[in-house]
C-alpha cells in the first residue's frame, strides 16, 4: 500500500471515529436538555455546562490539528490534512446523530452550530456544503504538492478565503443577532452573554429566517479563492511538464 493512501485511510478512519465521538456527546447533552427531541426555543445552559463545551470543542480542534500534524510532511500537506479532517469530521457527526436518533429529520432542519460568542444557527446543510468546498481544496493542495508544485496559498486567496468565511459567520450569527437587537434595545449583547444561564434572557428565541443571499455571497468568495489557488497551480504544473 502506498504511504499516501495508507494516509488517508487512517484520516479518514480518526475522522469518522471523531464525528462518532462528537455525536455521541450531543446525545447525552440532549438527552439532558431536551428529552423528548431538539428543537427551538432554546434551553436554558448553566455556565459550567458552557465552559465544559467551549474546552470539549477547543480539544476537538487541538486533536484534528495534532494529527494533521503528524500525517502530513510539510506545512502545505497539514494545512490540506486538517481541513480533509475537520470537513469528515462534521460530516459524520451529523451522519451518526442520524443513525443514533434519527436527527435531523432533513438537510433543512435548523441546528445550533456554535454557542461562542453568540449562538451560530443555519440549516444542516450550510455547514455540509462547507465540508465539501473545504475537501475539494483539501484535495487540491494535496494533489499539486505531490506533483512537486510548492503550492502555497497566496495573500489575496487568503484574504478572499478569511473574508468568504466570515461572511458565512455572519450568515449563522444575523438571525439571533436580529432577535437579540430587537428584543432587547436597551441591553447590551454581551450582557445576555454573559448572564448566569446563556440564553436566560432568550428562552423564546426561535429561528425565523436565513440569509441564503449572505451565505451564498460568502460562499461564491471562497469558491473563487479555491478556483483561483487551482488555475494558478495548474498552469504552474502544465509549466513544468513542458
Amino acid at each position: 500500500m502506498a504511504p499516501l493512501t495508507r494516509t488517508f485511510i487512517w484520516l479518514i478512519v480518526f475522522s469518522i471515529a471523531m464525528g462518532l465521538l462528537e455525536s455521541a456527546v450531543v446525545v447525552y447533552l440532549r438527552e439532558l436538555y431536551y428529552p423528548e427531541g431538539f428543537k427551538f426555543p432554546l434551553m436554558p445552559i448553566h455556565k459550567h455546562i458552557i465552559t465544559t463545551e467551549f474546552w470539549r470543542e477547543i480539544a476537538t480542534i487541538i486533536m484534528l490539528l495534532g494529527v494533521s500534524i503528524l500525517a502530513g510532511k510539510n506545512t502545505v500537506q497539514r494545512f490540506a490534512y486538517f481541513l480533509f479532517c475537520f470537513a469528515l469530521w462534521d460530516i459524520f457527526y451529523y451522519v451518526f446523530l442520524f443513525v443514533l436518533i434519527g436527527w435531523p429529520p432533513s438537510l433543512m432542519t435548523w441546528d445550533i452550530l456554535f454557542l461562542i460568542p453568540i449562538p451560530w444557527v443555519g440549516p444542516v446543510l450550510t455547514p455540509l456544503l462547507m465540508t465539501l468546498l473545504m475537501i475539494t481544496h483539501s484535495c487540491m493542495i494535496v494533489f499539486f504538492d505531490l506533483k512537486g508544485i510548492k503550492a502555497r496559498i497566496n495573500l489575496g486567496e487568503w484574504v478572499a478565503l478569511i473574508s468568504g468565511s466570515l461572511i458565512v459567520i455572519i450568515s449563522w450569527i444575523r438571525d439571533y443577532y436580529m432577535y437579540a437587537s430587537d428584543n432587547y434595545p436597551e441591553t447590551s449583547l454581551w450582557s445576555l452573554i454573559y448572564s448566569d444561564t446563556l440564553f436566560e434572557a432568550s428562552q423564546q428565541y426561535t429561528p425565523q429566517s436565513f440569509s441564503w443571499w449572505i451565505f451564498s455571497f460568502g460562499t461564491l468568495v471562497i469558491s473563487l479563492a479555491i478556483a483561483s489557488y487551482f488555475f494558478r497551480n495548474r498552469k504552474q504544473l502544465k509549466a513544468t511538464i513542458r
